[in-house]
């Protein structure tokens, strides 16, 4: 302020503006600018002279005040335009030229060149107000992905192959997390959160990731939708989702500005390097991402060094298990009693009294879940292979339990629980037919009959049929309905055959003889 009360003593001195510039050493144009401010005012230099420090400043800066002064018709149209022009300067390509070149092609009477960059440099300064906030330890994780990608070589076609790199800073202690994986999918971005935890040692009570896919379905400055099955990993990690707002980067100034300092010390190291998978890639990155976080800071303490002291002990404790990643489908039972995963082409059974529901199904490389109405009713191991059926015994309705369980065996061993006798009518039972399935049936009648009668009962009556060699269901059934397998039915070995008679006919009777005219 100094200067400015010795610029107007000067001018009123006689001094002209290039003899002013020499004796206070500000430059010729300010002192102009200077004095043609003053000039606007009205004010005596007795006046000036009694004003304070804040008093003389106000009226000398204006911008800086947040006071647009339009002492002429051509600042009061630049300032109406400025707000567009700041706009315009976010567009791809846009420099301040470009912007200056539109200006005065619209406004030839307009500011020169240094003059617009001068009050776009004011404007933005008053615009774009910031606060600096103070990160509590342990409370926030940003995530992020950087906008540029790594390559990794395929060895046996030796193409190449972009890679995303994940990158996660704590709010306090400005620890970094970096990985690269293979896309930004839910599915590896809930595993590049999960992984970062464990890096952390510990979670923080809240994730704060911007508006991408696999974190938010639907974005909102007011209440933005979290995804559906982020939302389940947060809440499996006792932590919570807070989104940033659409558009707004100074919401996640910290991760931006992680994210530069990522491709400056990691993208530079692994530069002209070749790399022939992902997990030889994040070894690279996990040897430079050591050296950032253990580089000390302007207080001489490395990021490292602040986790340890400040933020470590102040995380919550990981869950017992990690997090697995469920993708989610929704289908119909078919009427079969499986459900099918078209991701894989491969079935799925659930309980039979499913059929015709609307299921859903969580599934991740390891296992399949089925859910009805938030019950869980199947629970399979997963299977690639196409067009193949994975089948819980459980889940079959009792007349379709032979297509899968049963066998010779399943009921020979049922029926030596029983007796011996049993066992042996089992077997001989299936000897009988020209295929043991045509017994199956059969066979798990003879043991119900058992479950109904009594055991005691099916083996008398099991005896009585082996001694007879009538190895059929309704056989046993009879005896047993009529109570009869306890009586002596004598000897069919004694029994007399049919006699002779003209109404018998025998079985010549019946071979086949053509009957046409020669």
């Amino acid at each position: 302020m100094n200067k400015i009360k010795q610029i107007i003593r000067y001018h009123a001195g006689g001094f002209g503006s290039k003899k002013i510039s020499t004796l206070t050493g500000v430059s010729r144009n300010v002192v102009k600018q200077y004095l043609k401010l003053f000039a606007s005012l009205g004010k005596t230099i007795a006046e000036l002279e009694v004003m304070d420090e804040r008093a003389l400043y106000e009226l000398f800066h204006p911008f800086k005040n947040h006071q647009i002064i339009p002492d002429t018709d051509r600042l009061k149209r630049l300032n109406e335009v400025l707000p567009q022009v700041v706009k315009d300067l976010r567009k791809r390509g846009m420099t301040l030229e470009k912007v200056w070149l539109q200006y005065i092609e619209k406004d030839p009477k307009g500011y020169g060149r240094s003059q617009f960059y001068f009050y776009i440099t004011e404007f933005r300064n008053r615009s774009g107000i910031t606060m600096h906030i103070e990160h509590k330890a342990g409370d926030k994780l940003f995530v992020d992905f950087c906008g540029d990608k790594l390559q990794i070589i395929d060895p046996s076609t030796g193409e190449e192959k972009n890679v995303e790199v994940f990158v996660a800073i704590l709010g306090c202690s400005q620890l970094t997390y970096v990985e690269a994986t293979m896309t930004q999918t839910l599915h590896d971005f809930i595993n590049c959160c999960r992984n970062s935890f464990e890096f952390y040692g510990g979670v923080t009570r809240a994730i704060v990731p911007d508006n991408l896919k696999a974190a938010v379905t639907k974005s909102s400055k007011h209440e933005p939708i979290v995804n559906e099955t982020f939302g389940s990993f947060a809440e499996h990690y006792n932590t919570s989702v807070l989104p940033t707002r659409a558009y707004k980067p100074k919401d996640k100034a910290l991760v931006e500005n992680a994210v530069r300092l990522v491709y400056q010390r990691i993208y530079t190291e692994l530069e002209g390097k070749r790399f022939t998978s992902i997990e030889e890639l994040n070894t690279a990155i996990k040897t430079s991402l050591e050296k950032h976080n253990n580089a000390p800071l302007k207080n001489a303490e490395s990021r490292m060094e602040l986790f340890e002291m400040e933020e470590k002990s102040t995380l919550l404790a990981l869950p017992q298990l990690p997090y697995h990643v469920y993708k989610i489908k929704e289908y119909r039972v078919m009427k079969n009693g499986y459900v099918t995963l078209h991701e894989d082409r491969h079935y799925y059974s659930v309980p039979y009294n499913y059929i015709g529901r609307r299921v859903r199904i969580l599934y991740n490389s390891l296992l399949v879940k089925v859910y009805y109405q938030h019950l869980l009713i199947a629970t399979h191991e997963r299977s690639y292979t196409k067009n193949r059926y994975t089948t819980d015994q459980d889940h079959l309705a009792s007349q379709y339990k032979f297509l899968t369980e049963w066998n010779p065996e399943y009921f020979v061993n049922q029926a030596n629980a029983i007796s011996e006798e049993v066992a042996l009518f089992i077997e001989r039972l299936m000897e009988s037919k020209t295929h043991p399935e045509m017994a199956y049936k059969a066979c798990s009648g003879v043991i119900s009959l058992g479950k109904r009668m009594g055991n005691d009962r099916l083996i008398n009556a099991c005896k009585k049929a082996i001694k007879f060699g009538v190895y059929h269901y309704h056989f046993i059934e009879d005896l047993l309905k009529k109570n009869i397998e306890n009586q002596d039915l004598g000897d069919w070995s004694e029994i007399k055959p049919t006699p002779s008679h003209k109404n018998v006919r025998g079985k010549e009777y019946y071979d086949y003889k053509p009957h046409f005219k020669q």
